[in-house]
């Protein structure tokens, strides 16, 4: 099984080559991993060009936000399973993309994923917070839970079927999608109950709470855009659980 590994970066010149080492250290055999750019300027196609040599598709241009720059990356991908990992994000060990595809394979699944944990840049080896994607279920959408994202792989039949993501939405256009392809039920998934990516903190949606506030505003409305009967406190009552995320982890 050939899995697509989509990399987005901007001026990620400080975190990028960790994530290409993340990739290709993995011991799948067939992997794609492809990089797309939004025309840094800050050296990170230097960062590529020393440490990318495992990279099968490269694009390097303006862009119209992380949306447009991820179905780019769709749009090139040849894997039968497409996972995204970000810029500054890296693989929990080097056998993550072996077992997933063992999973999917040996479970004809549809989308699995995992666990994430949050690591402060300036010490990684410390987690701060796992986010627990096994809250996540097809009948939560409505409250807002979703799985991690970097953790989240889905067979490219699936964005055939339900689309890529859209790009009017600034913050939550990875939970759109989710809304969009799990609401109804028809998908065949399986959590994996370990911490397959670890992510930096300080991304758009942990970037304080004027991001905290545009993402809810953007997963009220992806619910209701999707037909999923919900309202802002019934989202906003997750967060008693989130955060026990930072003290059981």
């Amino acid at each position: 099984m050939k899995i697509s590994i989509i990399t987005v970066a901007f001026n990620a010149v400080q975190t990028l080559a960790a994530t290409l080492r993340s990739v290709a250290s993995q011991t799948h055999a067939e992997i794609e991993h492809i990089v797309v750019d939004g025309a840094s300027t800050d050296g990170t196609l230097d960062v590529v060009a020393r440490h990318g040599s495992h990279i099968a598709k490269l694009v390097s241009e303006p862009d119209k936000g992380i949306y447009d720059a991820m179905n780019k990356g769709l749009g090139l991908a040849t894997g039968e399973v497409i996972g995204f990992l970000n810029a500054d994000d890296v693989y929990a060990d080097e056998g993550v993309l072996e077992r997933v595809a063992g999973i999917m394979v040996g479970n004809d699944l549809d989308a699995l994923f995992g666990d994430a944990e949050f690591v402060n840049p300036v010490g990684p080896s410390r987690p701060t917070r796992r986010y627990r994607s096994d809250r996540f279920c097809p009948e939560r959408i409505a409250w807002g839970w979703m799985p991690a994202h970097p953790s989240l792989f889905l067979r490219r039949r699936i964005y055939e079927r339900f689309g890529k993501f859209r790009t009017d939405y600034r913050i939550a256009g990875d939970f759109e999608l989710v809304a969009r392809i799990f609401h109804g039920g028809t998908l065949k998934y399986q959590h994996v109950p370990e911490v397959l990516v670890r992510m930096q903190t300080g991304g758009i949606s942990t970037g304080g709470w004027r991001n905290t506030l545009l993402l809810n505003q953007e997963v009220l409305r992806a619910c209701r855009e999707n037909g999923i009967s919900t309202s802002l406190p019934k989202i906003l009552s997750k967060y008693p659980a989130k955060l026990l995320e930072f003290f059981h982890r």
